[in-house]
């Protein structure tokens, strides 16, 4: 007779799988990289720019100028060199100009 209160016993094949299961969380905890440890990364470089007449906004979607224009206050021409320095990546160029 089995009591319903008891923890039920793991077959062989039960523990197997379990442990196969966790392998792969552990794995990647232990790549993470230790506090302290992470390099510094060397963000790109918005180059300077003349905040009045024409900018070369070649390569980049006039809806991704505005985006950036709205979302940090900055002027068109550094959104574009941002946009630029970033290849194209909207999240990245405001991170970056929100952040200078």
């Amino acid at each position: 007779q089995v009591d319903s209160c008891s923890t039920p016993r793991l077959s062989r094949a039960q523990r197997a799988l379990t442990a196969q299961q966790q392998q792969p969380t552990n794995q990647l905890v232990s790549a993470m990289p230790k506090k302290g440890a992470a390099k510094k990364v060397e963000e790109p470089k918005i180059e300077e720019v003349e905040d009045e007449g024409e900018v070369d906004e070649s390569g980049v979607e006039p809806k991704d100028i505005e985006l950036v224009t709205s979302q940090t206050g900055c002027s068109r021409s550094k959104a574009v060199a941002a946009l630029k320095a970033n290849n194209n990546d909207i999240v990245e160029a405001i991170m970056q100009l929100s952040s200078s």
